[in-house]
């Protein structure tokens, strides 16, 4: 339902003194909301809210139901709506990801291979409805005497002023209204008003596609399978997943360069398919229809119930990731959400740039002094710019990567440690806003830069290898057949020390990784000062410099067929972290420069043994729960 508290009766084509509010937001969607209820929680500014919809939320679902740590942390927590999370709305069960098994018939979820982290995070997270979250902070904001909101305006006119206050001039209920604002916020999305006015645009190497819609009712992965109920709660495969709800987590189904999401909502399910548009044509999947087909075609289990349901609401971008020039000025404006960046829904960053973005820009709109001001906006500006980055080369450079559940592990668990440490930790710390902080994190997060865009080419180029590999022993395979060989004695590769599991799903729990373990272990590290902050994340980044140096040489030791590398001291030292690619021959030349040192080991502090899992006669598993 639409409120405003616009004054009353006014002539038709009426013009209004000048009024005069502390923020003006431009955009009531999920950033401009927040951000409102953020100033009106920490600061004692008066807050215009304008939004051109006549309705807010609109009757269509919205998008983008997923939330992770950080931002849950700043619905939770700092916007206070924990109570409201859990009562209206799923918490989430982590994320999962799942591949089919070559060769099976993947028509039940018993067929797929499965990665996860298997106990639920110390910060919990929330599969949001958006229309209802929405509503509900416009209530919560209406309650203030110290914010106003007008729906249904046209004509909107943004006068940046660098020496005065700026002026808002739009049209609402047949009258003209002009505001004098010191600051101006554009949350407007994509129709991102302020960017387009000063040329902001900045293109990034991003170019993927989603199309997603809505069902009504429950859509329960673990219901897509024809064994009986019971074969289902005794399946061995619980030994390893656990018992808790499969479809509370945002399950993402992989392939090569794309993925499909299934996400609760109370009373519906929202699906989406997500696609770099290198590896997917947008004519094949851009419509329910189409889409329906090609998930149905590469995910079998889905056959059983998805063309059953008919959309409720759907939509589509064929290229929605975007960078941008500048998203905070002294001069008293800025550009949160999707105004400003986007990168990719993969891993549900949205909520966190916002949350990180509306942060920043609540502290500078409640800074008074020029000189301090100028200061926060060169800051934070290098901040703003600083996270975003760091997330491209993970979805420009190695996308093709999530058709594999071994690689993908890999770079996941990279991932998600440099995301725990650098981005959790500060934020639900208050560091982002710590001048003691920045430069010294900074300096420490751009040392992780170089490093991860090698990773991500590596990984890659694993993925590439990989496929390569399969497709040629299936030719091979296709050959043996045809001269009658027995495929279970004399068809297959044989006398590699690291072959394939072969034909059986596998399931990895991403804690094994002892290096993602210790980095949630910062999620305890709570109302640290900048000193110990700077302690803990130079820990962080030992842990990470040291998984980076084991994520190359594991992947190097099963390039070139050679177990021990993964531990000789010689080698794994010889490994440049600023400079990694995938590079067999440069790997030969540095075993050979290894020599007969290479029989001594590297000093790991971290389980060298953590991938077994994705190899032939690998040991049981060993969970290690986390704190």
């Amino acid at each position: 339902m639409t409120r405003n508290t616009m004054p009353g009766a006014a002539t038709p084509g009426e013009t209004t003194a000048g009024e005069a509010h502390d923020v003006v937001i431009l955009g009531a969607g999920l950033a401009g909301l927040s951000l409102a209820r953020q100033l009106l929680l920490d600061t004692d500014r008066a807050v215009l809210l304008v939004e051109r919809r006549d309705e807010v939320p609109p009757k269509r679902q919205k998008v983008g139901e997923a939330t992770v740590q950080l931002s849950a942390y700043y619905f939770a927590k700092v916007l206070r709506m924990e109570a409201h999370l859990l009562e209206e709305h799923y918490m989430k069960y982590n994320l999962r990801f799942l591949w089919p098994t070559p060769g099976a018939a993947n028509d039940g979820l018993e067929h797929y291979s499965q990665a996860y982290i298997r106990s639920l995070s110390n910060i919990a997270s929330y599969q949001i409805d958006r229309n209802k979250f929405e509503a509900e902070l416009l209530r919560l904001n209406l309650e203030s005497p110290r914010f106003t909101f007008v729906a249904g305006i046209r004509d909107l006119d943004v006068r940046l002023n660098a020496r005065d206050s700026h002026e808002v001039r739009f049209t609402a209920a047949g009258r003209e209204r002009r505001v004098a604002t010191p600051w101006v916020v554009d949350t407007t999305g994509r129709n991102k008003v302020l960017a387009r006015k000063l040329d902001l645009g900045k293109p990034n190497a991003i170019r993927h596609g989603a199309f997603f819609w809505w069902i009504d009712g429950r859509l329960d992965i673990e219901e897509l399978t024809a064994l009986a109920p019971a074969a289902r709660r005794l399946h061995p495969s619980r030994r390893h997943t656990g018992h808790l709800p499969f479809f509370l987590a945002t399950n993402h189904f992989m392939t090569e360069g794309a993925w499909f999401w299934v996400i609760p909502l109370h009373g519906r399910t929202s699906l989406g398919l997500v696609f770099d548009r290198e590896l997917v044509d947008p004519a094949e999947v851009m419509s329910v229809e189409k889409a329906t087909r090609w998930v149905c075609e590469r995910f079998p289990l889905f056959a059983r119930e998805l063309p059953k349901h008919e959309a409720v609401c759907s939509g589509g971008l064929k290229d929605y990731s975007y960078d941008c020039r500048q998203t905070i000025s002294p001069q008293r404006w800025a550009l949160a959400g999707e105004a400003g960046r986007f990168t990719d829904p993969l891993y549900s960053p949205g909520g966190d740039l916002i949350a990180i973005y509306n942060t920043l820009i609540a502290d500078a709109v409640a800074t008074d002094d020029d000189g301090e001001l100028l200061a926060k906006c060169g800051r934070y500006e290098q901040l703003m710019r600083a996270v975003y980055a760091a997330y491209e080369p993970s979805y420009a450079l190695s996308y093709d990567a999530l058709g594999d559940a071994e690689v993908f592990s890999l770079k996941y668990g990279w991932e998600l440690a440099v995301y725990f440490s650098f981005y959790v930790f500060p934020f639900i710390n208050d560091l982002f806003t710590d001048r003691r902080f920045q430069p010294a994190f900074l300096r420490t997060f751009a040392r992780l830069g170089p490093v991860n865009l090698g990773l991500q080419r590596l990984l890659s180029g694993y993925f590439q290898w990989k496929k390569e590999k399969k497709e040629k022993k299936g030719q091979k395979n296709q050959v043996r057949k045809g001269r009658g060989v027995d495929e279970a004695k004399g068809g297959a590769e044989s006398g590699s020390a690291w072959e394939e599991t072969g034909l059986e799903p596998v399931f990895f729990e991403f804690t094994r990784l002892c290096t993602l373990r210790r980095s949630e272990q910062a999620f305890y590290e709570v109302g640290v000062d900048a000193a110990e902050a700077r302690r803990v994340l130079a820990e962080r980044l030992r842990d990470l410099e040291e998984m980076a140096r084991y994520v190359a040489a594991w992947i190097a030791a099963r390039v070139l067929d050679d177990p021990e590398l993964s531990t000789s001291r010689a080698f794994v030292e010889g490994l440049d972290l600023t400079r990694l690619e995938f590079d067999p021959e440069g790997w030969r030349r540095l075993r050979e420069e290894a020599g007969r040192s290479r029989s001594e080991t590297y000093p790991w502090t971290l389980d060298t043994e953590a991938m077994r899992p994705f190899r032939k006669a690998a040991p049981a598993p060993r969970y290690a729960m986390s704190a």
